[in-house]
């Protein structure tokens, strides 16, 4: 490539400064942050896109002629990305999917995971607002411990696995469901189904992603399979799980709680749900917080860094090719 590549950086609010380095040793980066219809005529101009969740990148902005080589999410997760517009465009959608080996490393969805899990048993959230007003009642916020429950996992590959043997230091018994999985850990009890997985998880956690088969995974007939009592922790994609489902089963008190990090429809810009913020709001048994599993100040460097090191490769090892030819 003769002309340095232009990389539009649509998302650069603490953006990590090593990895826009990087960037800037190969090409010139424009930085949005940019709305919808910015980000429609601004990616026709440029040769990369860099994303992370606050966008849709579909086909109006994918399906229109421009000079758009490649697509830079720092996600494992595609579903803000139609990877049928993009391939269609001929468009290269570079993400963290199927980086293992790399994303062994990054631990901050593991970590969140069992931090929702410790505030929706200890009502820590709660304790602290009490005392922040001036009170200091041990009593009202009795809580729960995790040794002795068992936990429940569905989808058990890299951050499964990891959760798994948190579970494991908290003295949890631990059972997983995952089809697709070959080789098994010798601490994890295999449940033969997602029935038998689920009419034992005294805590279930999700960590499948967000697919047509996955989709509305957990509804109300699963969550009527799981032991009264039991909590939810959702750290995966909302579309996994039926929030309908999940408010009316926190409503008949069945369940013992519920914890989310990610909702339905937060890639396409939609709003919680009024419903949900309520009983968040209003009650313990619900925790939410706002994605950011994934939003440590470690993990996003890392995964910048290795993204743009990516994108690097990708644009001059495609500029090579078009000198060789």
């Amino acid at each position: 490539m003769s002309r340095r590549p232009r990389v539009l950086n649509a998302e650069p609010w603490e953006y990590s400064p090593r990895a826009r380095r990087v960037l800037e040793r190969f090409a010139d980066v424009e930085d949005g942050p940019v709305d919808r219809a910015a980000l429609v005529e601004r990616a026709r101009a440029v040769d990369a896109l860099i994303v992370r969740l606050g966008h849709r990148v579909d086909a109006e902005v994918l399906g229109r002629p421009s000079r758009l080589q490649a697509v830079v999410t720092a996600t494992t997760g595609l579903d803000h990305v139609d990877l049928g517009a993009a391939e269609a465009a001929g468009v290269a959608v570079l993400s963290l999917r199927g980086e293992r080996a790399f994303l062994e490393g990054i631990r901050a969805t593991v970590e969140h995971t069992f931090a929702l899990l410790l505030t929706l048993l200890r009502r820590t959230h709660r304790a602290s607002a009490h005392v922040e007003a001036g009170g200091w009642e041990r009593d009202r916020f009795r809580g729960h411990e995790l040794a002795g429950r068992t936990l429940g996992i569905v989808g058990l590959g890299r951050i499964g696995t990891a959760v798994a043997e948190l579970g494991t230091a908290f003295r949890m018994p631990v059972l997983a469901y995952d089809p697709f999985r070959e080789g098994w850990p010798g601490t994890v009890e295999r449940a033969s189904s997602l029935a038998d997985l689920l009419g034992r998880a005294q805590v279930l956690s999700l960590h499948v992603p967000l697919a047509d088969e996955t989709r509305n995974l957990i509804g109300s007939n699963e969550l009527g399979l799981l032991p009264e009592g039991a909590f939810v922790i959702n750290t995966a994609r909302g579309g996994v799980l039926d929030e309908d489902a999940l408010l009316a089963a926190l409503d008949t008190g069945r369940l013992g709680g519920a914890a989310l990090d990610v909702l339905q429809g937060e890639e396409e810009g939609r709003p919680l749900r009024p419903a949900l913020l309520e009983r968040a709001r209003g009650g313990d048994r619900l925790v939410v917080t706002p994605h950011i599993g994934g939003a440590t100040w470690e993990s996003m460097e890392k995964t910048e860094v290795f993204m743009a090191e990516k994108l690097e490769a990708a644009l001059m090892g495609a500029a090579a090719g078009k000198e060789g030819a």
